[in-house]
């Protein structure tokens, strides 16, 4: 999954996107580097971030998504808005990608059932503006697959069909480094629940923070490739549906490179051990 953020604030990429066809062209780039869909978002979700209203996100959204349609680009909607969802699957989106897990928007079920769509439920405990106090557990990989659990019992409960969901654990979402490593040694917990699950870490701070220079300045967002092509590699190996990166063409090799090699699906324990 390529990320194409068309915001003026999301951490990494936020401004770059923001002309309607320097979105589209970016966006037929990822599908060509090996994107099998590009995510596109029109509010950025990133620590502190404020909020925008409806009409701003689907002003945001909409013109790339019919632009990306008509070249051919599978989509996935990046929104917690069931009024946004609705805009985007009506230009062309087939996938909503709910960092809330639904949560948010109660309604989105309802469009998500109605469109028959696939629906990605992240863990989620709360908006950007003040999701890090969220960040308490006693086992954080227990707690997020009890409360994804919910989220789709809730969704099963929607009219939602079973094989429509997906779970994401939502690194950085109300985590903490810890957490988001605990979440990677331990993916294999949600991916035996049977559900695709997709593997989001790309460029984020924790990756930044570890490798951090002598002074402890965290490496800056634009030089986390290799640490995020890492990731991907490990979540592939625990069994993860699909990645979310920013760097599709790297990503698409590192996995071929793992696929090629033969190597088995790492069991949770084994994953542990491959970080020690």
């Amino acid at each position: 999954m390529g990320i194409l953020n068309v915001t003026p604030d999301s951490f990494s990429d936020g401004g770059r996107y923001t002309d309607v066809d320097t979105a589209v062209e970016h966006g037929i780039e990822l599908r060509l580097a090996g994107a099998d869909i590009v995510d596109i978002g029109g509010e950025s979700t990133r620590p502190g971030a404020e909020r925008v209203d409806a009409e701003t996100e689907i002003a945001r959204v909409v013109p790339v998504i019919s632009g990306l349609a008509a070249a051919g680009v599978p989509m996935s909607i990046d929104t917690t808005r069931a009024r946004v969802a609705e805009a985007a699957l009506a230009a062309g989106a087939t996938v909503i990608n709910d960092v809330s897990g639904g949560l948010a928007d109660r309604a989105m079920a309802a469009v998500a059932r109605d469109a028959g769509c696939p629906w990605i439920l992240m863990h989620w405990r709360g908006h950007s503006r003040n999701m890090n106090s969220l960040a308490v557990y006693h086992d954080v990989v227990t707690e997020v697959r009890d409360e994804l659990l919910e989220r789709v019992d809730e969704a099963l409960a929607g009219g939602v069909d079973r094989g429509q969901i997906i779970l994401d654990p939502g690194l950085g979402f109300a985590k903490n480094a810890e957490h988001n490593w605990q979440l990677t040694r331990h993916l294999g917990v949600l991916v035996d629940l049977g559900f695709p699950v997709l593997f989001g870490a790309s460029r984020k701070t924790y990756l930044g923070r570890l490798l951090a220079d002598r002074d402890g300045n965290p490496r800056p967002v634009g030089e986390r490739e290799a640490a995020t092509l890492a990731t991907s590699v490990l979540a592939a190996a625990a069994g993860a549906w699909g990645v979310r990166v920013h760097d599709v063409g790297g990503t698409a090799d590192a996995l071929a490179v793992w696929r090629a090699s033969g190597a088995p699906r790492l069991a949770p324990d084994e994953a542990d051990k491959s970080k020690e």
